[in-house]
């Protein structure tokens, strides 16, 4: 093997490395590409947060557009997007919650110190669901058309920015869509 090629070897390895974490350095950790978009939304039946002898399961979500909201009292992200949720709920957006490894009676008065935007909260005491979802932490939130299949999936809270520019847009073409 020539010398030249025994030195330039590692310069154009390095070279590589450098150029890959580079392009890392100008990706948006918020922007994880979920395997779910585009694909029917998994199955599930839990317990009911606030009503723990009844199940909310993904035939609640059939028929409608929802934003599925992934929550949890722990979650500082959580509180800082209550806000925008109230708000979405109050401008009619029909939101469900899955309240994910967490404690019932600290989300139970969570929800009644904050208020409550939820049509109904299931309760992921083990995290399962939350995997099965993709979750990789909390919050996270995923829309979900009218025959089950995931749109949109954001991480991290959402912002009024979020709902103005992705969020309402999506929920009112997929309103309109009669597919």
């Amino acid at each position: 093997m020539p010398a030249f090629v025994r030195y330039l070897t590692p310069l154009v390895l390095f070279l590589a490395l450098a150029g890959l974490l580079y392009k890392g350095l100008n990706l948006n950790p918020r922007e994880v590409p979920s395997p779910l978009i585009g694909k029917p939304a998994p199955e599930f039946s839990l317990p009911g947060l606030e009503e723990p002898l009844t199940t909310v399961s993904l035939d609640d979500f059939r028929g409608e557009v929802t934003l599925f909201n992934v929550w949890a009292t722990w979650c500082s992200g959580c509180r800082a997007e209550h806000p925008v949720l109230m708000r979405l709920a109050e401008a009619g957006v029909r939101i469900y919650g899955l309240d994910y490894k967490d404690d019932r009676n600290d989300a139970k008065r969570w929800l009644l110190r904050y208020g409550n935007p939820y049509i109904a909260n299931a309760f992921d005491e083990s995290g399962k669901v939350g995997i099965d979802w993709g979750v990789y932490g909390t919050p996270e939130t995923f829309i979900v058309d009218r025959n089950g299949i995931i749109r949109y999936k954001h991480i991290g809270p959402i912002t009024i920015d979020a709902v103005n520019t992705k969020i309402m847009p999506l929920i009112e073409q997929l309103k309109e869509d009669k597919g």
